[in-house]
């Protein structure tokens, strides 16, 4: 981030989303073909929350690319059992549904590439149903981004993939009558006005067309569903910084609403009701209030620690692989996810949810966390590092 977009942006205290209905009437992405740097990145389309499709040449250097694909442009078997053989992997049944989701199981990952082959010499069709290597996660963080709404970028390392995307907010009229969203959103079930009341005023998805190579930036927030319209290798990563933090924070707010909601009737029955809605929240969407005030305390630190090193120009005490990121997005943009950190904490405080927990067992203590913020702001101020040119 560079100094005009920390200086327009340092200050709010919600993030601007522009107006959906302004970008939905163009009906179409941006297609990025040439170098975008990190800042008009960051004012085009993080701050306004809106999706754009990279093309490939920001790809054609990686050695995936290379390796796991053939010169046909399919998926390089091969190569890929080399690297993988015996690991084991999280295998889903689409032709089956559990509770709103296909079920999963873990196999070796050449169990999963003889099925493959199979699958392919059979006209794309297997007594064993069509199964999808999915969720295979190579590195993790501490929590299921997923559950934040995050943003996600996905890259086709070969095949092609149709996307359906809804805005933000579009989803609710999704919704059946129990709140849940629709197994499959092209599904004649939503006609049925008794089952899906409201889903005609959805808007109209939009549809896009994603080729090998190129990457996809999916926006928090944006109800989306994915074909792979041949065999197709894809990585994604899922991600959080300043812009999105308070769209996580709204969900969950929801989540427990929800739960709340759901057992209301056994409210003053029970003790300890409002420590069960947290309980049945992280069962439902894997993470409560505590864990998410240890989650930002986990990014204030290491913000907090970024810019004390910048100011000391000692980084020796600092992890190497999160001192090449903060480096990269630069002390402007770890000083505005601390301010926006911050203003989550405020929120935090006047959360009567909140409040009903006991403090002495979280890692973060919000009054203290909110004064090592302000002093790490303030200190890198004085020392002119925010506002160098």
């Amino acid at each position: 981030m560079d100094r005009e977009a920390y200086r327009n942006c340092c200050s709010l205290v919600k993030i601007p989303r522009h107006s959906y209905e302004q970008f939905w009437s163009s009906h179409f992405v941006d297609y990025i073909d040439k170098e975008l740097s990190y800042s008009k990145f960051f004012k085009k389309y993080l701050l306004p929350n809106h999706p754009c499709m990279f093309s490939r040449r920001f790809t054609e250097d990686w050695k995936c690319r290379k390796q796991w694909v053939t010169e046909e442009g399919k998926p390089n078997f091969q190569k890929l059992l080399q690297e993988f053989d015996e690991t084991p992997v999280p295998v889903a049944n689409c032709n089956a549904k559990e509770y709103n989701a296909n079920p999963k199981q873990v196999m070796p990952f050449k169990e999963f590439i003889h099925y493959w082959k199979e699958y392919i010499q059979n006209g794309h069709s297997s007594p064993k149903g069509c199964l999808y290597l999915k969720d295979w996660h190579m590195s993790r963080t501490p929590f299921h981004a997923d559950v934040f709404r995050s943003y996600s970028w996905s890259a086709n390392i070969c095949g092609r993939k149709k996307w359906l995307l809804y805005p933000p907010g579009q989803e609710e009229f999704l919704r059946d009558t129990h709140g849940n969203l629709p197994y499959d959103v092209t599904s004649s079930e939503l006609r049925d006005r008794g089952l899906f009341p409201h889903s005609e005023e959805a808007c109209q998805p939009l549809e896009i067309i994603q080729e090998a190579g190129e990457i996809i930036f999916v926006p928090s927030g944006w109800h989306h569903q994915v074909y792979n319209l041949e065999d197709t290798i894809s990585i994604n990563h899922n991600w959080l910084n300043g812009c999105n933090i308070d769209i996580m924070w709204q969900f969950l707010q929801n989540e427990l609403s929800s739960v709340q909601k759901e057992i209301n009737e056994w409210r003053n029955t029970m003790d300890s009701w409002h420590q069960h809605c947290q309980v049945i929240m992280k069962a439902c969407s894997g993470i409560d209030y505590g864990e998410f005030a240890s989650f930002l305390k986990i990014i204030a630190d290491n913000r907090m620690a970024f810019l004390n090193a910048c100011s000391s120009g000692d980084s020796s005490d600092y992890p190497r692989h999160l001192s090449e990121i903060l480096t990269t997005l630069g002390p402007y943009h770890a000083a505005f996810d601390l301010q926006r950190v911050a203003h989550i904490i405020e929120c935090l405080l006047c959360n009567e949810d909140f409040k009903r927990l006991d403090h002495s067992a979280l890692t973060l203590q919000p009054e203290t966390m909110l004064q090592q913020i302000r002093d790490t702001i303030q200190s890198t101020r004085g020392q002119h590092l925010l506002y160098q040119e």
